[in-house]
C-alpha cells in the first residue's frame, strides 16, 4: 500500500485524510500543532471560547453539508445582519445601499458620483480593484469607504490588487437602490447569504469532528525538511517520514523553506507572494449588553480593526451564562504594535465609543497569526503557477487556501483536500 504523507492538519489536510480513508487508504497526517483544525481551530479561557478568526458555514454543497451535519448534530441557524461603523455612525451591511444614517451632504455627494460613474464596456478593460470600485460605487464612496478598508484588511492600496478575487463578495446596487437607502432605513437584506451556521457547542471546530475519525495524525511535527530526491521529511523532533505521495496544506513560502537547490524563478515566485498576517484581539464581559450584530466591519481608520465578532451571539454556549464576547480582527505585519498600542487602538476604541464598559471587561487576550489572508496582487497568478508547477513536478501536491494560495472559504478549503483523493 501506498505510504501517504498529508502536512497540516487543518480544513483541507483533514479533507484530503478523510477522502483517502474512503478509499482504503491509511495517510499520516503531520500536525505541528497540539492538536487539528488550523484556522478553523478554536480556543478557550475561563470558560469562554473563541474561534481563530470568524468563522461561519454557508456552504451550498451537498457533502460539506452532510459531514457538517454528522460532525455537529445541534446547529445554530443566523439570519446574517452585518453592519458597518464609519465615522462612529452605525450603517446596515452592505453601505452602498445603505446610507440613511450619512449627512444630506455625504448621500448627495455619493448619488451624484454614483450618477457619473465611468462606463466600462468592457470588464477586462479595468486594471486593477481601485478602477473596479470606482466603476461600481463612484469616487466618493469608493474613496471613503472600501478604498479606506483595502488599506486595513489587506495591508494594501486598492490600486494594487487585480480583481478575479471578487466574485459576489461585494454587493453592486442599482442607482435606485442607492437612492432608497439614503431615503429610509428600511431596506432589504442583500447579503450574499441568507443563512449562516454555526454549532451549538464546541464552536466552529466541531463541525471537522468527523473528518479526524480514524486518521493517523502525529500532533507537535512540525516540518523542517523535505528530500524530494529521499522522498521523505523530517520533524523538529527528528522524526522522520517516508513516502510514496505527499500532500501539502501548508502556506507555499513555508513549503519552500523546507526544500535545498530551488530553482532561481521559484526564489522569484516565492518572494513576491503576499499575505496578511493577524491579531486575534478577544474580550470577555460580564454583561450582555454589547451590540447585537453578529458581526460588524470597521471604517474608522483610528480604529486598528477591520473587523468585530461576537462569539457569544454565534452561540450563547462560547461564554459562561450572563457573559458576552467580542473578538476583533486587526491586520498587520508582526510586531508592528506593541501589545499596548494594539490594545489603545482597539479596545480602548470601543470603551470610548461606548459599545463596551471598562468595568465589564473581565479579560484581554490578544494572539497572532502569521498566514490570514492571501493578498491578490497583480502577480499572484503567475508566482503561484510558477511555485505550484515545480512543486508538483517534484512530487509535492498542495491543497487548501494556503497550499493553493486561494480566497477560500472553509467548504472550499474542504473540498479542495478532499478531491485530492
Amino acid at each position: 500500500m501506498s505510504k501517504i504523507i498529508i502536512l497540516g492538519a487543518g480544513i483541507s489536510g483533514l479533507g484530503a485524510g478523510y477522502s483517502f480513508r474512503k478509499n482504503g487508504c491509511d495517510p499520516i497526517l503531520l500536525e505541528k500543532n497540539p492538536t487539528y483544525g488550523g484556522l478553523c481551530d478554536n480556543f478557550e479561557i475561563k470558560g469562554f471560547y473563541f474561534d481563530h478568526f470568524v468563522h461561519f458555514s454557508f456552504t451550498n454543497d451537498g457533502e460539506v453539508k452532510r459531514l457538517f451535519q454528522l460532525s455537529a448534530p445541534n446547529i445554530i441557524r443566523h439570519t446574517p445582519n452585518p453592519y458597518n461603523i464609519y465615522n462612529k455612525k452605525w450603517i446596515k451591511h452592505p453601505a452602498q445601499n445603505n446610507l440613511y444614517p450619512l449627512s444630506s451632504y455625504e448621500k448627495q455627494q455619493i448619488i451624484t458620483d454614483f450618477r457619473k460613474r465611468p462606463i466600462v464596456s468592457d470588464i477586462n478593460q479595468i486594471q486593477n480593484y481601485e478602477e473596479w470600485l470606482r466603476a461600481q460605487y463612484g469616487d466618493y464612496f469608493a474613496e471613503h469607504f472600501p478604498m479606506i478598508y483595502t488599506q486595513k484588511y489587506w495591508m494594501c492600496q486598492a490600486r494594487e490588487l487585480e480583481t478575479k478575487w471578487i466574485g459576489n463578495r461585494l454587493y453592486q446596487p442599482s442607482i435606485e437602490e442607492v437612492i432608497r437607502g439614503c431615503e429610509t432605513a428600511d431596506t432589504p437584506v442583500t447579503y450574499y447569504a441568507q443563512e449562516m451556521c454555526y454549532p451549538q457547542k464546541g464552536g466552529y471546530k466541531a463541525f471537522l469532528r468527523v473528518l479526524t475519525e480514524g486518521l493517523d495524525i502525529k500532533y507537535n511535527s512540525e516540518i523542517v525538511e523535505i528530500s524530494p530526491i529521499g522522498r521523505s521529511v523530517r520533524t523538529q523532533k527528528g522524526d522522520v517520514y517516508y513516502y510514496d505521495r505527499l500532500i501539502s496544506s501548508l502556506p507555499l513560502p513555508e513549503i519552500l523553506s523546507m526544500l535545498k537547490d530551488l530553482p532561481d524563478d521559484v526564489i522569484s515566485a516565492g518572494e513576491q507572494l503576499r499575505y496578511t498576517s493577524g491579531y486575534l484581539i478577544s474580550i470577555a464581559l460580564k454583561t450582555k449588553n454589547i451590540p447585537p450584530y453578529l458581526w460588524w466591519y470597521v471604517y474608522d481608520e483610528d480604529i486598528l480593526a477591520s473587523r468585530v465578532y461576537s462569539p457569544s451571539l454565534k452561540s450563547p454556549y462560547n461564554v459562561p451564562e450572563g457573559c458576552s464576547s467580542l473578538q476583533l480582527e486587526v491586520y498587520v505585519k508582526q510586531d508592528a504594535y506593541t501589545y499596548e498600542e494594539l490594545f489603545n487602538k482597539t479596545v480602548t476604541r470601543l470603551v470610548e465609543l461606548n459599545i463596551i464598559e471598562e468595568m465589564d471587561i473581565l479579560f484581554v487576550d490578544i494572539r497572532f497569526e502569521k498566514y490570514a489572508n492571501v493578498v491578490f496582487d497583480h502577480n499572484i497568478y503567475n508566482s503561484r503557477k510558477v511555485i505550484r508547477d515545480y512543486l508538483f513536478s517534484i512530487g509535492i501536491e498542495t491543497i487548501g487556501r494556503f497550499g493553493e494560495w486561494d480566497y477560500f472559504w472553509s467548504d472550499q478549503s474542504l473540498k479542495s483536500g478532499m478531491d485530492i483523493a
